[in-house]
């Protein structure tokens, strides 16, 4: 009689959870509003109850959204009744029904602290090349993809947020070319269980790199780019896009830490023309870059973009490919006297910290590279003999970072840790905003 009973609880959840594909998903956060995101299986009215974590009887309620096919059932819903710096917990509803989860469901707002105290210590996650296996679209042979438990390491270690740095799921040869395989191939990756509690907790903002992009290293001239960032944005929740229907380029801020989200992609030239242009972010980026740079005040100010900066070597698709625009981004940051600048960066299937120590600048750049996820690590690390890598920051497994940024606003600190996809610590080190002056 137990087993009978268990096995319709178990039935029974399973019929109430299955109204939900994935998620869900906390997007950003600012100070006045925070968006949600959710995957219905099907058809279904949408909406969230939240609550501030201190009076959980004052309940507030989202509109409600109604999901359909055209949109792969996706609802993103602003959550407008927020308070300033506070945590909130929050409930889906899906045709009036409350779906449980078996871990909890919060997001926060960010506080308001300028020109009324130091900013307070937070601390997020990074990290690139997520492959999710399956096997009628893999490659034959061993699976590339691997480790999930990754993402509950990650959780484990409660980031404010995470920063997804490209090739966020790899699209196949089946995927690429329509509008539906694209769809599928972002519903497939996300429907991973051991990810759902880090969506449904942690706030999340992402670029994409080739694969998440189009086909492998895609570029400017790619066919179904606009498809691409339909369903980019359909599937994540940033706060921001900077050029209308163009790129995945955007801004957000979290305390004193600005990030600038950078697409090298849309304008990129293929790696083998040398012919006209050879762009790699483009003008028009590189300028709104330099100008966005420029006028924030941020104690970091992170550029998050897909392939490796700083480093020199010419080596699969490094900036140093497209030198002429390497070489003008660096001289326009130095010129510009520009403070605080750091490089986040995904790609190689590996993960260091390098550091270039420029003329005529008064500090160093620092260009961390985190990966992969879930996808195979390198085999072997390309590089000339003069790579700037920091000693001890070599790290050849699926891994990701725990960035703490912490200390009064005149001595803060940036502390990278290294963890493995268990959560093992790997490697530390400590960047100080007084380093890059």
């Amino acid at each position: 009689m137990k087993k009978l009973i268990l096995l319709f609880l178990i039935v029974q959840a399973t019929f109430v959870n299955a109204q939900i594909k994935n998620g869900p998903m906390v997007g950003y956060s600012e100070m006045k509003e925070v968006l949600l995101w959710v995957q219905t299986e099907k058809p279904a009215k949408v909406k969230f109850v939240y609550w501030e974590q201190t009076t959980p009887t004052k309940k507030m309620t989202t509109d409600e959204v109604v999901t359909n096919k055209k949109n792969a059932f996706v609802a993103k819903i602003v959550c407008d009744q927020v308070t300033m710096g506070k945590k909130y917990n929050y409930e889906v509803l899906v045709d009036n029904k409350k779906i449980t989860r078996n871990y909890p469901l919060t997001f926060q707002t960010q506080e308001l602290w300028q020109y009324r105290k130091d900013p307070s210590a937070f601390k997020f996650a990074f990290g690139s090349c997520n492959y999710i296996n399956e096997p009628e679209t893999d490659r034959p042979g061993r699976p590339y993809g691997g480790y999930n438990e990754i993402f509950k390491s990650i959780y484990d270690k409660k980031p404010d947020f995470m920063i997804w740095g490209g090739d966020n799921n790899y699209y196949r040869e089946a995927d690429w070319n329509t509008r539906t395989g694209m769809i599928h191939r972002n519903t497939h990756s996300r429907n991973v269980p051991e990810l759902q509690p880090l969506l449904g907790n942690t706030h999340h903002y992402a670029i994409w790199d080739d694969h998440d992009y189009g086909n492998n290293d895609a570029d400017r001239s790619f066919w179904m780019k606009d498809t691409s960032l339909e369903i980019f944005k359909l599937f994540w929740a940033n706060p921001n896009y900077v050029f209308k229907d163009q790129a995945c380029t955007g801004t957000f801020q979290w305390g004193d830490v600005q990030f600038f989200m950078l697409d090298d992609r849309w304008f990129k030239a293929p790696n083998e023309n040398f012919t006209g242009d050879r762009d790699y972010y483009g003008k028009k980026q590189l300028t709104w870059l330099i100008d966005a740079l420029t006028g924030s005040s941020a104690t970091f100010k992170v550029i998050v973009t897909g392939g490796q900066i700083v480093n020199p070597a010419k080596v699969f698709e490094n900036m140093s490919n497209y030198e002429a625009e390497r070489q003008e981004l660096l001289k326009k940051i130095t010129d510009a006297k520009i403070k605080g600048v750091l490089f986040f960066t995904g790609d190689r299937h590996h993960t260091v910290l390098q550091k270039l120590d420029r003329s005529g600048a008064n500090y160093p750049l620092y260009d961390l590279t985190v990966s992969p996820l879930t996808s195979g690590p390198a085999k072997t690390v390309k590089e000339e003999d003069n790579s700037p890598i920091v000693e001890g920051t070599l790290f050849v497994d699926r891994n990701f970072a725990l960035c703490e940024v912490s200390g009064t606003l005149k001595e803060r600190v940036l502390k990278i840790s290294i963890f493995d996809s268990k959560g093992v610590q790997k490697w530390t080190r400590d960047i100080k905003a007084s380093e890059l002056k």
